[in-house]
Order: C-alpha cells, then sequence, then structure tokens
C-alpha cells in the first residue's frame, strides 16, 4: 500500500498505546485491591466509628451487641447468687412434700363438683391439715395428699369419709394408700441419682459433639439453673415434690438446648469469619441468636403463666420452678455458658480439624541406579 493512502500520524509516538484486549473486570488494574478493601471495611468498622455508635460494632452492616463487655459483673452477681442458694439449701433445707417424706394419698370422688379450697378447709376443721388437692381429670375427682397419719387405711378411711362431706355435696372414698417414709427416702435419693446422670449425659454429649472446654461451660451452666430454683424453694419453704423435681428436669433439658444453639453459632463463627477476637467472635454469635432466644422464650413464658394462674393447685409449684429456671435459664446461656470457655482461653484453633501425624503424606525419593552408579 502506498503512503498517500495510509498518512503517518507524526504524534502517534507520543500516544500512549491502547489496550487491545479486554481488562479482567473492566475497572481498571486497582479493582481487585480496592474490592479487597471493601470487604474488609464491611467485615469490620474501626473502633473509631463503634465508639461514635455508642459502643456497638458493626460486622457485615449488622450491630453486634457488647454482651461480653459487662461479663465481670454478671459472673459476680452469679456467683452470690450461686453461693446464697447453697447456704440456703444446706441451713434452711428443703420442705420435702408427700412424695419423699411419705404420707397418706386418696382419691375421692364427689357428687357434684367441689372448690380444692372447700375440700382442704373441711380438712383442716377436721384435723386433717398440710393437705394437696389435685383434681384428677375432673372437678368431682380429686387427688388428695395428707401428711403421715397414725392408723391403717382401714381406720382412715371412714374418718376422711366423714371429713370430707361438704355441704349438699357427699364424698366417697375411692382408694387410700399409705406411702411410708422409707419409700419417700428411695425416691429422694433416686432423684438426686437421676439428676447427676443428666448432667453427666449433658456434659458428655457436648464435650463430643464441640469441645471440652464449651462441655465444661455448660454443665456449670445447668449447675448455677437448679442450685438457683432449688436454692430458692429452700430459701422461702415452698413445698418441693416430684412435680417441681420435673420441672427441674425439663428445664436441665430446655437450658441445655437453647446453650446447643449458642454453641452451634459459635462454633460456625469461628470457623466462617476472619479478623475477629473471640470475644468479637461471642458477641456475635450472640447476637445471631438473640431474636430465636426471645421467641423461644418468650412462647414458653405464655404457658407457664397460663399454668401459673389456670392449671390448680396441682401445677402452681411445677410453674414457679420454671418461672425461674426459664429466666436463669436464659441468662446462663448468655454470660455462664459463654463467659466460662472464654476464659478458658477459647479460640479459632479448637475448632480446626487437625490431621494426624500418621494420616500425612510422606515425601519418597527414588534414587535412580545408573545415575548412582556413574557417580561411583
Amino acid at each position: 500500500m502506498s503512503s498517500e493512502n495510509h498518512p503517518i500520524d507524526a504524534n502517534a509516538a507520543d500516544r500512549p498505546t491502547r489496550r487491545r484486549t479486554p481488562r479482567r473486570d473492566g475497572k481498571g488494574a486497582n479493582a481487585s485491591a480496592n474490592q479487597h478493601l471493601t470487604d474488609q471495611s464491611i467485615i469490620a468498622q474501626t473502633d473509631e466509628f463503634a465508639e461514635k455508635e455508642g459502643g456497638v460494632k458493626l460486622i457485615a452492616n449488622q450491630k453486634i451487641l457488647g454482651f461480653m463487655k459487662i461479663e465481670k459483673p454478671m459472673m459476680i452477681m452469679s456467683l452470690i447468687l450461686v453461693i446464697g442458694s447453697l447456704i440456703a439449701i444446706f441451713t434452711k433445707g428443703l420442705n420435702l412434700g408427700l412424695d419423699f417424706t411419705g404420707g397418706v394419698s386418696a382419691n375421692v370422688i364427689y357428687q357434684e363438683p367441689a372448690k380444692q379450697t372447700e375440700v382442704i378447709g373441711a380438712l383442716s376443721q377436721a384435723g386433717f391439715h398440710d393437705a394437696v388437692v389435685q383434681y384428677l381429670g375432673t372437678n368431682q375427682e380429686l387427688l388428695i395428699r395428707l401428711p403421715p397419719q397414725d392408723g391403717n387405711a382401714e381406720s382412715l378411711t371412714p374418718l376422711l369419709d366423714k371429713a370430707l362431706d361438704l355441704p349438699n355435696n357427699t364424698a366417697t372414698v375411692d382408694s387410700i394408700s399409705i406411702i411410708g417414709s422409707q419409700v419417700g427416702n428411695e425416691i429422694y435419693l433416686n432423684s438426686l441419682l437421676a439428676l447427676a446422670v443428666a448432667l453427666g449425659m449433658m456434659l458428655l454429649y457436648v464435650g463430643t459433639r464441640f469441645q471440652f472446654k464449651l462441655s465444661l461451660g455448660a454443665v456449670l451452666a445447668l449447675f448455677h439453673d437448679v442450685v438457683i430454683v432449688v436454692g430458692a424453694f429452700a430459701l422461702f419453704q415452698w413445698p418441693f415434690d416430684l412435680t417441681v423435681l420435673a420441672a427441674v428436669l425439663a428445664l436441665v433439658g430446655y437450658s441445655i438446648n437453647d446453650t446447643i444453639v449458642v454453641y452451634d453459632r459459635i462454633r460456625e463463627n469461628f470457623r466462617r469469619v476472619r479478623g475477629l477476637s473471640p470475644t468479637q467472635v461471642l458477641d456475635l454469635s450472640l447476637t445471631e441468636t438473640l431474636r430465636r432466644t426471645f421467641m423461644t422464650v418468650g412462647t414458653v413464658f405464655v404457658v407457664v403463666i397460663a399454668m401459673l394462674f389456670l392449671g390448680g393447685e396441682g401445677l402452681y409449684w411445677f410453674s414457679v420452678a420454671l418461672f425461674i429456671g426459664l429466666i436463669a435459664g436464659t441468662y446462663s446461656s448468655v454470660y455462664i455458658a459463654s463467659s466460662i470457655p472464654l476464659r478458658l482461653g477459647l479460640s479459632r484453633e479448637d475448632f480446626i480439624v487437625r490431621v494426624k501425624p500418621e494420616f500425612e503424606e510422606e515425601m519418597v525419593v527414588f534414587a535412580d541406579p545408573e545415575l548412582q552408579n556413574s557417580k561411583d
């Protein structure tokens, strides 16, 4: 081709050479670096920005509540409550119910519906004090429990028949049984054994599924909940019977379930989130599970309050034990179960799966015989 048809630009040498191949992302050579900086700013804001927000740190545009900032005051309060509960248990003791101390149990059928307060009043007038009255299906059939009485079942039946009669409403004792003190002591010891086995199995389960530091925190949190509930019953001398024990065992299951949810999120965040301290990881995990905790506790509270006011005498102390235990269990899942592993040095290394030495790959070098002979 001739130079006339294609003139040469004299300034072509001074112009920058245009890129003939498209850029990878179309954003320039520093796009990946800028994106990296943006990701880092999203993961964790600076401490200055956190202070402007009232000490609340932002991670991935999510507010993280500083639960661990008041960890020490909460731990001190828990220690005071536990020590006070233990002192009340060992000094005042429990006001054990008839299930543990023995007594008289009778099934009574009325011709007309009867109120529990009227039945208790009639028994008190006849000399049968400290009676416990429960409905059995209907308000005409009742279960009556009395402290140990003199005489056998045959001699007590006519006395109870006469004492239980209400105005225009006669009662019939359907069956009566006497529970000895020895049987009550066996039930009491078996109850303590059941509680100890439950705590031991929880320790084994959490230690197998998660990590020993977490399992120790979970069991101490359960111990904290049980001691506070039992200590409240000892302090105020409320009756402690099998229904209250059932509430304590139910509390153990509920509290460990809430703790497992928190632990599962802690393990996930230690593996997923980088660049945060263990305290920040715990705050993040507790914040993410806070809504679920409020929803679960709220629904259970509705049921417990309904039983407390509408369940009658038979479910009253069961509801009281659950009410106290729910508050203690929710608190312990946040501070006791999470603070103790943190004090034991919980870190990201505790959740990394390490390859055992016997399973590591070995590098094998094969020597060339010909090369070896040439060297010789």
